[in-house]
């Protein structure tokens, strides 16, 4: 999975321009221009790394003059007290685009170390991880490719590309078949169909309508694993709602097909990681 460059540039420069507005206070009226320093990235828990290339380029992009060596790539665990990068170049540059760079690529280390966890508690199961459309605004294209570098896998990037009738669509059109029917008028043969239910019933209404995918909203497991004695592989089956490190493997172990969690992405905790100027 390969970002668009502008994309990532884009985000870089609204966050230096927040952070650092027209000059760094401290910085530049403390530091000469030609001032050199050298400096390390290192993990403060265990984890898995994620934007590190990201980091590179607000350097880049901040001022530049500053070598920037990864010696741990995306994807790669870490246990505390590795070197994620050594830095070498302009003090000026490095401290002001310290905060930033940190503030990328541990938020996007938080999202893969959290999906890896779940990832592996679900190994031996056919149940895949996914991410939900619950990102911070601007940051999801970065949020959800930090989901794929934990192992997991990308939910819809947006609502164009999947038709998912939720329960407040069905309550406001009035029902599940009548939404599907009015939908099919209109979606074209590539867009698959979701539809959420709350209840088994609404399952077999969902099934009677031979949509591709159907989220059981909140079920617990044992509703869950009627659910899958129902379907039968008729549609791929999706969990959704109150799933936790704590119930994940559970879950995975009713049948389902995929399990979804927001909380991937919407309150993860960011990886700790420190850069460190060395001192002579």
């Amino acid at each position: 999975m390969k970002l668009l460059q502008c994309y990532i540039d884009d985000i870089i420069k609204t966050a230096l321009m927040e952070d650092i507005n027209y000059i760094d206070a401290a910085a530049d009226n403390l530091i000469p221009p030609e001032h050199t320093s050298a400096a390390y990235y290192v993990a403060k828990d265990s984890g898995v790394v994620c934007g590190i290339e990201i980091a590179k380029r607000v350097f880049e992009m901040t001022g530049g003059n500053v070598s920037f060596n990864i010696l741990i790539n995306d994807g790669t665990k870490v246990k505390k007290g590795d070197i994620i990068a050594e830095l070498k170049g302009s003090t000026l540059t490095m401290l002001k685009g310290e905060r930033t760079a940190l503030n990328i690529l541990q938020h996007m280390s938080g999202i893969a170390t959290a999906t890896n966890k779940c990832v592996e508690l679900v190994e031996g199961t056919k149940a895949s991880v996914t991410d939900t459309r619950k990102t911070l605004p601007g940051l999801r294209a970065l949020q959800k490719y930090a989901v794929t570098v934990g192992g997991g896998k990308n939910h819809r990037y947006n609502l164009s590309d999947a038709a998912m009738l939720k329960d407040n669509h069905i309550d406001a059109y009035g029902g599940i078949t009548a939404a599907v029917a009015e939908l099919r008028k209109h979606i074209g043969h590539t867009v698959k169909i979701e539809v959420e239910v709350r209840t088994l019933d609404e399952l077999r209404e969902a099934l009677a309508n031979k949509v591709e995918i159907i989220m059981l909203d909140n079920m617990s497991c044992g509703e869950m694993k009627q659910a899958v004695e129902i379907t039968d592989g008729a549609a791929l089956l999706e969990a959704s709602g109150n799933v936790t490190a704590e119930n994940i493997r559970a879950v995975a172990e009713t049948g389902v097909d995929i399990i979804s969690l927001g909380a991937l992405t919407h309150s993860v905790k960011c990886f700790d990681i420190s850069m460190k100027i060395k001192t002579k």
